[in-house]
């Protein structure tokens, strides 16, 4: 997949402003400091798929830093991109038949969400350490997409409402694996090329604006490989000192 030249300065942009942020909290958060890599696939909600969720899935990659307040609360910043494509012709009803719309491109995201673990949870606990955990918060994305019928393109940044769920697990010393699946509420209704053009009799909940999602598995570390003297993190480093 070729990037359009906006997209490429949007990611850079992005990528310098996240690095700025990243270096003064990692100096100073050292010892509660996650930073992960995450790999997936995104896919589209919206007038031309009113309910489908895994629908059309393309790649998506992207990377985060995350700030644990204590073992079960956290602040994450992160950068994500991926592909988002449909097309009524994947569809059986009659009114997509006919309107024959179809879409494809890519969104790129930069969002903050607050964390809420379930359990306890370090990736410097103990060993098989793990914690399903609920996130959400505010961000903005990036979005370029060209539609066939009506004959439209988009490029335009939009605010979104980033919801996700996940399971988190500590494999080994610093290292941890996530598995998670987020909803992107936006305020646009043109990814698409549709602006509610949904046929009446299949009114989808959710078709007033496009949403996208992130579907994927991440990869979490610790640089720092000691968090003695921090009184939040006593139980779950305890098991580990002992060993």
């Amino acid at each position: 997949m070729i990037m359009h030249p906006i997209v490429s300065a949007f990611l850079n942009r992005i990528f310098l402003l996240f690095l700025f942020l990243l270096f003064p909290l990692s100096l100073s958060g050292q010892r509660n400091a996650d930073f992960g890599l995450f790999g997936g696939t995104s896919s589209y909600i919206g007038d031309i798929n009113e309910t489908r969720l895994f629908y059309a899935p393309l790649p998506a990659g992207g990377l985060f830093y995350r700030y644990n307040f204590n073992p079960r609360q956290a602040l994450r910043t992160n950068i994500f991109i991926g592909g988002i494509r449909g097309k009524d012709s994947d569809f059986s009803n009659n009114f997509q038949r006919g309107r024959d719309a179809s879409f494809s491109g890519m969104v790129g995201e930069w969002a903050l969400q607050y964390e809420f673990n379930f359990f306890p949870y370090s990736t410097q606990g103990k060993r098989w350490n793990y914690t399903p955990y609920l996130a959400a918060g505010a961000g903005i994305s990036f979005i370029n997409t060209s539609a066939k019928n009506p004959n439209s393109s988009v490029i335009t940044y939009v605010p979104v409402i980033p919801f996700s769920i996940g399971f988190k697990i500590n494999v080994y010393k610093n290292l941890g694996l996530e598995a998670e699946y987020g909803f992107r509420k936006s305020f646009y209704d043109n990814f698409d090329g549709q602006k509610d053009l949904t046929d009446p009799s299949h009114h989808a909940l959710l078709h007033n604006n496009d949403w996208y999602t992130f579907a994927g598995i991440s990869v979490t570390w610790k640089i720092y490989n000691k968090l003695a003297g921090c009184p939040a993190y006593s139980d779950v480093d305890e098991p580990r000192r002992k060993r």
